[in-house]
């Protein structure tokens, strides 16, 4: 039985990489799509990771998009694939005190799957705090309940969202945002832990115009690179820095951001985020240089309540899941789109 659920799993793992058929052409020609989620009223706030021959999305189930108080709060939906077609679910955690929110997928030095989530709380129908939450697995099926991560020094103000976890060799790295204090501004330190709970500062970053949701990531040089959101209609931030992290360089981007998310290539940036326009907001994905000059935009099926794109590369596909609302109710899909097709504009 084992082996043959082994077969089983390597035959679903190759269907993936051909699963044209299955999923229905988007609005774009370069993009396919397929709704692979709508259970719940509200479905938003993506990610995705390959985890043990399997795709691993998850995402924010709750009655609207913010809660008006406790009894509204979201929760966490984990859900897996072998085919890209169809998917189960796999976790589901919920929290009486904190509405969870904007989940995010890595995988652990020591081969465990991590979850980690905003949690935020409206028990008095006001924001009165923020507490970042992280859940784990051995097995891709069986998770942990969630429990609030620790900030070493006391560098917690009791508004902290760690909202990205990127690994390189056996340390995490995240960016903590905190917002909704009593002083004005936000506040925005990189962070480093080794064990997803324990959190102990390495920077802090002076940016203006409330910056807040941030992905980092690491090009073949060792180079930490961060995409960061800025809000006041502000253009998004990408930064640099070379080990051990300290001295950074920002530039400004031409676009702004909303629920960021990227993958770095050997020259370029795939960058995946809510594009602003009238009449309606779209989620984009963006090819671009190293210091994030736009090269070429592919819009996904989108319209609405939509953004907060995961990514990752899957062979000869970039794979991207999103929610989006422009079918009626927010629910969650997933994109294909071929690298080459990515690639050959730049040459156009």
């Amino acid at each position: 039985m084992n082996s043959l659920n082994g077969i089983m799993i390597k035959l679903a793992a190759i269907a993936l990489l051909s699963i044209v058929p299955a999923i229905c052409s988007g609005q774009n020609p370069d993009v396919e799509t397929k709704m692979i989620w709508d259970k719940g009223s509200h479905n938003a706030f993506t990610d995705l990771v390959r985890y043990k021959s399997a795709l691993y999305c998850t995402f924010r189930e709750g009655n609207s998009h913010v809660p008006k108080d406790a009894s509204e709060n979201g929760s966490i939906r984990v859900i897996r694939s072998y085919d890209g077609i169809n998917w189960e679910s796999v976790a589901f955690l919920s929290d009486k005190l904190y509405d969870l929110r904007d989940p995010k997928l890595s995988v652990m030095p020591d081969g465990r799957l991590m979850v980690i989530m905003g949690g935020s709380n409206y028990s008095t129908g006001k924001l009165s705090g923020t507490v970042p939450h992280v859940s784990f697995s051995t097995d891709g099926q069986n998770f942990t309940q969630q429990v609030p991560v620790s900030f070493k020094d006391g560098e917690s103000i009791g508004f902290d969202w760690i909202w990205r976890v990127t690994w390189k060799g056996k340390t995490g790295y995240g960016v903590d945002y905190q917002s909704g204090a009593a002083d004005s501004g936000t506040g925005l330190k990189l962070l480093k832990t080794s064990d997803g709970i324990s959190w102990e500062k390495l920077a802090s970053f002076s940016i203006g115009s409330f910056p807040n949701e941030a992905t980092i990531r690491f090009d073949k040089n060792g180079s930490m690179m961060i995409l960061l959101r800025r809000e006041s209609g502000a253009n998004g931030m990408l930064g640099i820095s070379q080990p051990p992290y300290s001295d950074w360089k920002w530039t400004e981007l031409d676009y702004r951001l909303g629920g960021p998310d990227f993958l770095v290539l050997k020259n370029e940036l795939l960058i995946g985020t809510r594009l602003y326009k009238s009449p309606s907001n779209s989620t984009v994905i963006y090819l671009t240089d190293k210091q994030g000059k736009v090269k070429k935009t592919v819009l996904l099926p989108s319209g609405g309540d939509t953004s907060y794109p995961g990514m990752l590369i899957s062979k000869k596909y970039l794979l991207v899941s999103y929610y989006s609302s422009h079918e009626g109710k927010s629910r969650i899909y997933l994109a294909r789109i071929k690298m080459k097709d990515l690639l050959a504009k730049q040459q156009e």
